[in-house]
């Protein structure tokens, strides 16, 4: 008898037929060769993400413009500490995140006037997410 099962391997998914041999107890060794094990990828179905309200459309990582402040690293977001309108230089400390238990400080690459922030405190960010924007 034939069974049909999803697997998941590295996280792409699989249809793996598997024959059931156990009621031929005597042949469950003899006959190796003829075992067959076809492996189908499968079409991930698409997850539903909870839309950013605050977040623009460059706050996913690699898609940061030249005054974006990004993240350094994946972690949460512990203070902000600019906000909209006000002018910073380069090397001011921007933001604070928090990520197993240590803090790391986001400093300006730059001077300017902060025209928008993406991220508010609590909030989870991976590495290279837009955090705010300096024009």
């Amino acid at each position: 008898m034939e069974k049909k099962f999803r697997i998941t391997v590295e996280g792409k998914p699989y249809v793996v037929t598997v024959e059931d041999i156990t009621a031929d107890a005597q042949n469950i060794y003899q006959d190796t060769a003829s075992a067959v094990l076809s492996a189908v990828p499968v079409a991930a179905a698409p997850v539903a993400t909870a839309p950013v309200a605050a977040a623009p459309a460059a706050s996913s990582p690699g898609a940061a413009g030249p005054g974006d402040e990004v993240a350094p690293l994946g972690g949460v977001v512990q203070t902000i500490h600019v906000s909209v309108g006000q002018i910073v230089n380069e090397g001011d400390k921007v933001v604070s995140l928090e990520a197993m238990k240590m803090v790391t400080h986001v400093v300006a690459r730059r001077g300017g006037k902060v025209v928008n922030i993406a991220v508010k405190p609590g909030d989870p960010v991976d590495a290279g997410q837009t955090l705010l924007t300096i024009g």
